[in-house]
């Protein structure tokens, strides 16, 4: 995904994270921390199936990318731990407060950085549904939590 900024409304509480300069972060990717630093969602070892990624990914959340960190640039960048997103989904229908986590590549090696999908427990969950979509669409509003 290339950078998009993919916050629409709502207090962002951000924070500052470092990232190591080898690692690629693009504004509107789901971020994690490990050892102190930011990493993109994809960056996350693969646990075996979906969920178990989606959940362990869940543990370490921490919001989403105000600010790119290109390769080779090791400044801290803003994260972004609450607020309103609007991402790209499978055709789905959701309803307001519906869990949503993050989408897995269709290796299902790995997360994706800027896909969501509707999921079935809190724990898989990165997110609620904030705004109802039906009929069924590509894009919904997400409130990160």
């Amino acid at each position: 995904m290339s950078n998009v900024m993919r916050w629409r409304y709502g207090d962002t509480n951000p924070v500052m994270l470092p990232v190591a300069g080898s690692t690629v972060i693009e504004i509107g990717d789901f971020v994690y921390q490990s050892s102190g630093a930011a990493l993109p969602a994809s960056e996350l070892a693969d646990a075996g199936t979906e969920a178990a990624n989606q959940e362990a990914f869940h543990d370490l959340f921490v919001g989403v990318a105000m600010q790119a960190s290109p390769s080779g640039v090791a400044n801290p960048i803003r994260i972004a731990t609450s607020g309103v997103f609007e991402f790209e989904c499978l055709p789905v229908t959701a309803e307001v407060g519906d869990l949503i986590g993050v989408d897995e590549e269709g290796t299902g090696t790995e997360l994706t950085t800027q896909v969501v999908a509707k999921v079935a427990t809190a724990k898989l969950a990165s997110g609620r549904c904030a705004k109802r979509v039906n009929p069924a669409t590509t894009r919904m509003l997400v409130e990160i939590v």
